[in-house]
């Protein structure tokens, strides 16, 4: 029950943005003390590149994620639970049709430019993971978001190197929760026992602009993450290879 009692503010931390940044901060101090032979923790992050289906034109958004994962693990150690919490993950696409603001200024300094958007979701995956004897893993299952988040860069070459940026704040166009799909596979180095390097795919379920807009637009992102596990080797029980 001790083990548990770490759990319980760690889920209570994802109601504020600045207690999930700080979150990673105590994750890298706590580490050790969160993981068991059952339970494994560490931080999460990588590249993410999004898309977001239902906006044309549009291109595809390059941005980086960071968060933290659990591994609870059954019996036979090979099937467990995989959560955690991607604190800091921006999807939404680039290449957007520039469209008229409510300053005319705006509106002729940028009329020859583009518009970049950029949405910021905390994610929080809920997965069922297999890992083979071989240190292969697939896992599955659902992601809910909650946006904290939501801007439009417009951007306007004004030199060959140097661009002009506005950044507009479209939160009131966007709600507050995304869902959808997550999949994903990937390889544990050291015999199963260090890094995980994963690949993910997430497809969005669900219309993420508000009722009324017209549009039906959801998130779509693919993952490139290595998971860190902290503490865990110290903790690491004689229990056989993952996938017996």
């Amino acid at each position: 029950m001790r083990r548990f009692k770490f759990l319980i503010p760690c889920l209570l931390l994802l109601s504020t943005h600045t207690a999930l940044r700080s979150q990673v901060i105590i994750s890298l101090i706590f580490g050790e003390a969160l993981n068991s032979p059952r339970v494994e923790f560490g931080l999460d992050g990588g590249l993410t590149l999004s898309q977001m289906p239902g906006i044309s034109p549009s291109k595809r958004l390059n941005t980086f994620n960071l968060g933290f994962y659990f591994d609870f693990k059954f019996k036979n150690m090979a099937w467990m639970i995989n959560t955690g919490v991607l604190v800091k993950s921006t999807v939404g696409a680039e290449g957007l049709a520039v469209y008229k603001v409510e300053d005319e200024n705006i509106n002729l300094l940028f009329k020859d430019g583009q518009v970049n958007r950029k949405i910021s979701y905390f994610y929080v995956p809920i997965l069922l993971k297999h890992q083979f004897k071989s240190n292969f893993f697939v896992k599955g299952g659902i992601q809910l978001g909650l946006r904290h988040k939501a801007s439009d860069e417009f951007i306007s070459k004004v030199k060959e190197d140097e661009d002009l940026i506005y950044t507009y704040d479209i939160r009131d166009q966007y709600k507050y929760l995304d869902a959808g799909v997550l999949a994903g596979i990937g390889y544990r180095l050291m015999g199963g026992n260090g890094m995980n390097l994963g690949i993910h795919y997430y497809e969005g379920l669900m219309n993420v602009m508000k009722d009324g807009l017209g549009t039906f637009v959801r998130n779509r992102a693919i993952y490139f993450n290595v998971g860190v596990p902290i503490g865990a080797a110290k903790k690491k029980e004689k229990t056989g290879s993952p996938g017996e």
